[in-house]
C-alpha cells in the first residue's frame, strides 16, 4: 500500500468519515426540513463529489484523514434528505417500497463498485479512481436540482388532480386517518421507541460500516486474496442485500395495508431480520472454510440490511412534520458506529492477529438491538396516546 498502513492506521482513517457525518447529519435533517431535499442534496451533493476527488490528492495519512472527514460532513444530509423526498411524496402505504429501492442502491452500488473500483485501483491507481468517482457525483447533483421539485404541487409532471390525490392522502396522520401533534425534540430524542430504533441502527451501521471498511481486507488477510479476487468475491454478499433489502420493503408495506399496524409492519421485519443476520455471522468465526465463510457472510450481511427501509420509515410514521431531522438523530447513532466500527475493528484485529473478535462483538450487538426493538418499539401504542393527547388538548403540541 503506498502509505504503508496498518490495521489500526486504517481503521483511524475509515473512521474520520464517520466523525464528519455525525457532527452534519442532525445538523442536514434540520435544514433539509426548512429548506426542502432539492436545494440541501443538490450543495451537498456536489461537496461530497469534491471531497471525493480531493482523496485522489492526498498526500499522506493526514490528509486522507482530513479528506474523509470532509467527506463525512458532505454526506450528512443525503439521507435525511432522502427520507423528506419520501414524506412529502408519498402516504405511509408506499413508503417502505420507495425507500427500499432508494436505499438499495447503497449495496447494488457496491455490486458494481466492488470488482469495478478494485480494476481502477489495480489498473489506473487509487488516485484517478477518486477522481472519477467525484466527477460522477457531481453529475447527478447537477441532474437531481433540474428534474427535482420539494413538493408535487410544484412539478411540472404532476397534473393538479394527482396533486390532490396525493395531499389527500398526506393531509391526513400517516396513522388511522388521525391528525398527528407536532413532534417536539423531546419526543424525537428520548421517546424509548425512538431510542430503541437508534440503538438498533446503530447496530446495523456497525455491521455496515465493517462490512464496507473491513471485508476485502479480511478476505484478503485471513484467505490470502488479492485485490482483484477480493473485489469479486464481495459481490455476492451485496447482491444478496440489494435484493433482500427490496423484498423487506415490500413485506413492509404489504403487513401495513394487511394489518395497519406499525409495529408488525416494520418492528417485527427489524428484529426478526437482525437475529437471523447475527446467526448467520456466528459460522464465519467458528469456520476455516472460505465457501463456509462467503455464504454466512452474504446471508448476514443481507439479513442485516433487509429491513433498512422500515428503520426509516419508523422516522416517518412518528414524526412526519420533522422527519428528516428525526431520521438526522438516527443517522447519528449510525455515524457512531462509522467511527467506532472501523477502529474497533482494526484495534481487534491486530491484537489478536485475526477478526473472530471483532465479528463476535458484531454478533453480540446485533442480538442485543434485536431485543431492544422486540421489548421497547411499541409505535402503535405511541401513536395512539399523540392522538389522545391532541384530542384532548384541542389543538397540536
Amino acid at each position: 500500500m503506498t502509505f504503508g498502513l496498518s490495521n489500526t492506521d486504517f481503521g483511524l482513517i475509515a473512521a474520520a468519515f464517520g466523525v464528519g457525518y455525525m457532527v452534519m447529519t442532525v445538523i442536514g435533517g434540520v435544514i433539509v426540513d426548512r429548506y426542502g431535499s432539492r436545494r440541501i442534496w443538490t450543495i451537498f451533493a456536489i461537496l461530497w463529489s469534491v471531497a471525493c476527488a480531493l482523496l485522489g490528492l492526498a498526500s499522506g495519512i493526514a490528509w486522507l484523514m482530513v479528506f474523509r472527514l470532509l467527506l463525512g460532513i458532505a454526506e450528512g444530509p443525503s439521507f435525511p434528505a432522502m427520507t423528506r423526498v419520501t414524506a412529502d411524496w408519498l402516504p405511509i402505504s408506499e413508503r417502505a417500497r420507495a425507500l427500499a429501492i432508494s436505499l438499495a442502491a447503497v449495496p447494488f452500488a457496491s455490486v458494481i463498485g466492488a470488482p469495478l473500483i478494485s480494476h481502477l485501483v489495480a489498473e489506473l491507481g487509487w488516485r484517478w479512481m477518486f477522481f472519477i468517482l467525484g466527477s460522477l457525483g457531481i453529475v447527478w447533483g447537477i441532474v437531481w436540482y433540474i428534474i427535482f421539485r420539494d413538493h408535487p404541487r410544484e412539478s411540472p409532471c404532476v397534473s393538479a388532480s394527482e396533486v390532490d390525490e396525493i395531499e389527500k392522502h398526506l393531509g391526513v396522520s400517516t396513522h388511522n386517518n388521525l391528525p398527528l401533534p407536532k413532534s417536539t425534540w423531546t419526543f424525537m430524542l428520548f421517546n424509548r421507541a425512538f431510542l430503541a430504533n437508534n440503538y438498533a441502527f446503530f447496530a446495523f451501521g456497525y455491521l455496515l460500516f465493517f462490512a464496507i471498511t473491513w471485508l476485502p481486507g479480511y478476505l484478503e488477510e485471513t484467505y490470502a486474496l488479492k485485490v482483484k479476487e477480493a473485489g469479486w468475491f464481495l459481490v455476492a454478499p451485496w447482491l444478496m442485500a440489494t435484493i433482500l433489502l427490496l423484498i423487506g420493503g415490500v413485506i413492509s408495506d404489504w403487513l401495513y395495508q394487511k394489518t395497519n399496524s406499525i409495529r408488525i409492519a416494520r418492528s417485527h421485519l427489524i428484529w426478526i431480520c437482525q437475529v437471523l443476520s447475527a446467526l448467520c455471522f456466528i459460522p464465519v468465526v467458528i469456520s476455516h472454510s472460505l465457501t463456509v465463510a462467503m455464504i454466512s457472510i452474504t446471508l448476514g450481511v443481507g439479513f442485516g440490511m433487509m429491513p433498512n427501509a422500515a428503520f426509516y420509515a419508523i422516522n416517518q410514521d412518528l414524526a412526519h412534520d420533522r422527519a428528516g431531522t428525526s431520521l438526522g438523530i438516527m443517522d447519528c447513532a449510525f455515524a457512531a458506529a462509522g467511527i467506532l466500527a472501523p477502529l474497533v475493528t482494526g484495534w481487534l484485529s491486530g491484537v489478536t492477529g485475526n477478526f473472530s473478535a471483532a465479528i463476535s462483538l458484531m454478533i453480540g450487538l446485533t442480538l442485543s438491538s434485536a431485543l431492544a426493538i422486540f421489548l421497547f418499539q411499541h409505535p402503535d401504542e405511541l401513536l395512539k396516546n399523540k392522538n389522545l393527547l391532541s384530542d384532548t388538548s384541542g389543538n397540536r403540541t
